[in-house]
């Protein structure tokens, strides 16, 4: 099973062919576990008056723009651990 950090590069890579599996997975190593309504998975962003993170399967893997709205979220994430 590949870790975070390749589901991450892969992602980066190709936005429109990431697993559904993965991309949940790397939204709970982030953002902890989801809330969960029908088939939308929603996680919460820890800092103040950000929007929720949706991922939304569609026949095995995750929408595209819902993968590079994780990926900003992540990358902010990263930036204010290291500031």
């Amino acid at each position: 099973m590949p870790g975070i950090e390749e589901i991450v590069c892969r992602m980066r890579a190709n936005p429109r062919d990431v697993r559904f599996r993965d991309a949940l997975r790397v939204a709970r190593h982030y953002f902890g576990p989801p809330r969960v309504r029908g088939s939308h998975h929603f996680f919460s962003m820890p800092w103040r008056g950000s929007p929720l993170v949706n991922l939304q399967e569609g026949g095995g893997t995750a929408k595209a723009y819902q993968i590079r709205q994780l990926l900003a979220a992540v990358d902010r994430l990263e930036r204010e651990r290291h500031a």
